[in-house]
């Protein structure tokens, strides 16, 4: 899921281990929406062990990264 000004995003990862497979998805800032419709594809894959449980707790790490970078933007309490 890259980008052609991929040079100015950071890359972010949500990764999923379950039993042999291990599940990686790299996205950049601004794709997040792109990245849930991936997930829903590969719940709908039959050739793959990912289910919406599986897609659940990557739903959950993306909106963990989201709160991350919203949190980054909030300014600074003055001391």
């Amino acid at each position: 899921m890259s980008t052609p000004n991929s040079a100015q995003q950071p890359t972010k990862t949500l990764s999923l281990s379950k039993g042999k497979h291990h599940f990686c998805f790299k996205y950049e800032v601004g794709q997040e929406s792109q990245v849930l419709d991936t997930l829903v594809e590969m719940v709908h894959r039959r050739d793959v062990t990912f289910d919406w449980f599986d897609a659940a707790v990557l739903s959950h790490q993306l909106g963990q990264h989201l709160a991350k970078e919203l949190k980054g933007l909030l300014p600074k309490k003055a001391a």
